[in-house]
């Protein structure tokens, strides 16, 4: 395994399923804690990790497969320590979930086979590939045209209208997005906002949400958009992990009366690693969840 590693993180009943990326083998090694957390309901790390010591053991005198797949790599441990941890690859976790009987089990078998193949989870592997991609780095900043080259990347070859404003009205929740007629001109507005401050930067993000210029994918999008201003305007990014999914969905719908709240999250979560590609791909991870139902 490489010293720079690739952490995934997805999520089920907004519980973490993380992976980690095996170059040398080209596939994902996944969490087994994480899954079995998941699969038992449990909130306590120690009663996990005996759960599945129990359940190692057992699987161990039946002989099962199981066991002989599971590998183990370092993860990172409630202390904030960095300790090896049980991994199970694709087909290993599809069988370990099969030791758990019930719905859950079943829904989780379901959910954890086709994510990697919905429209979302394709999106997903673009997102993570335009960081190492050289596009990232010709992306106009802070413009409608830059947000829309981000949207194509994402989006392009699953939404037909990748990379393009809407001619339809939107709205969510009872809220209506700008109004497609004029949108044009709300965008060519949100372009000439000024990006010298923090507040500065955070308000056209608002301003650019509540525009909505797409279909569909505005948040995936519009989140890398602003780390791209925060990138070049104040050499910061966000920690996403650091917002939680009900508190920033919150904030957005508070935003358009008062930036005040998504202000606040924002600046607490800001830092300067703005090279990292685990801060990238984990922000990446959280961005899609925010969007799940």
């Amino acid at each position: 395994m490489n010293t720079q590693q690739k952490i995934s993180i997805s999520f089920f009943d907004d519980r973490e399923v993380r992976a980690i990326w095996d170059e040398q083998n080209a596939k994902w090694w996944f969490s087994v804690l994480d899954i079995v957390a998941v699969l038992t309901d449990q909130n306590d790390y120690a009663k996990t990790r005996n759960y599945w010591k129990y359940l190692k053991a057992k699987l161990k005198k039946e002989n099962s497969e199981v066991v002989s797949v599971t590998t183990q790599l370092k993860l990172l441990a409630p202390d904030g320590k960095k300790r090896m941890s049980d991994m199970l690859d694709y087909n290993g976790i599809i069988a370990l979930g099969r030791q758990f009987p019930g719905k859950k089990a079943n829904r989780f078998i379901e959910w954890f086979t086709l994510s990697d193949e919905s429209i979302d989870g394709k999106s997903k592997s673009k997102a993570y590939a335009l960081f190492e991609s050289s596009f990232i780095d010709s992306l106009e900043v802070g413009t409608a045209k830059g947000l829309q080259q981000i949207h194509a990347y994402l989006f392009g070859g699953l939404y037909d209208f990748a990379g393009q404003i809407r001619q339809k009205n939107i709205s969510k929740g009872g809220f209506q997005f700008a109004v497609s007629q004029f949108l044009g001109t709300t965008l060519r507005q949100i372009e000439e906002m000024p990006e010298n401050t923090f507040d500065e930067i955070a308000e056209k993000y608002v301003e650019m949400n509540i525009a909505h210029p797409f279909m569909e994918g505005n948040g995936r999008s519009t989140r890398i958009w602003l780390d791209l201003i925060l990138k070049k305007r104040l050499k910061k990014c966000i920690d996403w992990s650091k917002i939680g999914k009900t508190d920033y969905m919150n904030a957005m719908v508070k935003s358009a009366v008062t930036s005040s709240t998504v202000k606040k999250l924002l600046k607490n979560a800001l830092n300067d690693q703005i090279h990292s590609r685990e801060m990238y791909l984990k922000g990446i991870d959280y961005s899609y969840y925010y969007e799940e139902n």
